[in-house]
């Protein structure tokens, strides 16, 4: 005879007692029995109430942090996951995390791919592609940072209006170990001559716990944290979160539309083009939608990067020279390039900075075409350092020419 528990209260008594049982150092697999055998299925809403109201009770939330894994290896693949009755639109904040959380299980697994071509390497050999190539993937993880911004500054608060305070701390400190590991990985990624041996080593104590922590975060999100964030939010806190996403950017993924509820204000651009909200310069001005056409009308590929060095803005020219999507808005500009050239953006935006240069040339050779890459560094009055602006145009057709073309010989 079944012995599941199905009341309410004594679920979560029961969950709660199950919990305690983990911080007083019984294994996770002997807890996850007894919730199997007991409780079947728990809702995902029992979980954040129970440790909401241990952290009440005077439970510490540096402990609760420090057994989160602990609590996720007992409950797992027993947390009922809640679906939305329908498919949520692209473009809808939680489409996004979701599917920013596919690509990044997508670089772990190209992670995983790298790490198992070693374990049956030769000691001796030269495994410095290999190295480069986790570089790349670390680099490329390291997005993870925008998708935990959004939830932080963007999603956090709106679950904090509606009383939900403790799940989000929790979270928060996760994702702070989770870029520490990161981070200590990229650095350890920076060494060059590492030897086969060495880099299995490394890859065990360092790589491997960085990469797991971002694969189970994506579990946490799914199985607990947006399910139950789609149940407390409105249409309107959505669209409110959506519309603030894109200052802090996406991660391994671009939204290919935007998304708003029935019944929602026109988007930005209208709103500030109705309002009147024209950009005045020295020599004149602009409404936006006025700026925008300049900026994508022109014959070169812009991209800015602030004094903090991330990407804010690239121009959408119709014909881009190097392809960009919202991905890379405030990503680390050293991140945007290979491991191999990312000393050289040091030494420029150094050179920037410090007012030793202003500008760095470089041209290069493409597909049959001549491209001019310059780079600018941007200023105030005051000489003060606001960012660098990289600036690429196809010159090829200027070379190209002969003869003249006045203007009296357009024709139509």
């Amino acid at each position: 005879m079944s012995e599941v528990i199905d009341n309410a209260t004594r679920r979560k008594e029961l969950l709660k007692h199950m919990i305690r049982q983990l911080h007083d150092g019984t294994a996770p697999q002997a807890v996850r029995a007894q919730l199997a055998r007991l409780l079947g299925e728990v809702p995902y809403g029992d979980v954040v109430e129970v440790e909401q109201e241990l952290m009440a009770e005077g439970l510490p939330e540096k402990e609760v942090l420090e057994l989160c894994d602990v609590h996720a290896e007992a409950l797992s693949g027993l947390v009922q996951i809640r679906k939305p009755k329908k498919p949520l639109p692209t473009g809808h904040p939680v489409h996004t995390f979701a599917a920013e959380n596919q690509a990044l299980r997508l670089e772990v697994k190209q992670v995983a791919k790298l790490s198992a071509d070693l374990t049956v390497a030769d000691p001796q050999q030269d495994v410095s592609s290999v190295w480069s190539a986790l570089r790349l993937r670390f680099n490329a993880l390291m997005d993870v940072e925008k998708h935990y911004l959004r939830k932080e500054h963007l999603l956090f608060p709106f679950l904090e209006k509606h009383g939900i305070t403790g799940p989000p701390k929790i979270m928060w400190g996760k994702h702070d170990e989770i870029r520490g590991q990161i981070k200590g990985a990229i650095e350890l990624l920076k060494t060059d001559g590492i030897t086969a041996e060495e880099l299995l080593a490394s890859a065990e104590i360092v790589l491997v716990p960085a990469v797991n922590g971002v694969v189970d975060m994506t579990t946490k999100e799914e199985e607990i944290l947006l399910p139950m964030s789609l149940d407390k939010l409105s249409d309107d806190d959505w669209y409110e979160i959506d519309r603030q996403s894109l200052e802090i950017g996406f991660c391994l993924y671009d939204p290919p539309q935007n998304w708003k509820p029935a019944g929602a204000p026109d988007d930005t651009l209208a709103e500030m083009n109705k309002s009147g909200g024209n950009i005045q310069l020295p020599s004149g001005s602009f409404s936006v939608e006025e700026l925008l056409a300049i900026l994508n009308s022109l014959p070169v590929d812009m991209t800015f990067v602030d004094r903090n060095d991330k990407v804010k803005y690239f121009s959408q020219a119709k014909e881009r020279i190097f392809q960009r999507n919202r991905a890379i808005l405030n990503r680390d500009v050293r991140l945007c390039h290979p491991p191999a050239s990312a000393h050289i953006v040091d030494k420029i935006i150094d050179d920037f900075r410090s007012g030793r240069k202003s500008r760095a040339p470089f041209w290069i050779n493409m597909g049959g075409k001549m491209i001019h890459i310059e780079y600018f560094a941007l200023r105030n009055e005051k000489g003060e350092y606001l960012g660098t602006l990289e600036v690429s145009h196809n010159v090829q057709p200027y070379r190209d020419l002969e003869g003249e073309q006045r203007i009296l010989s357009y024709k139509e």
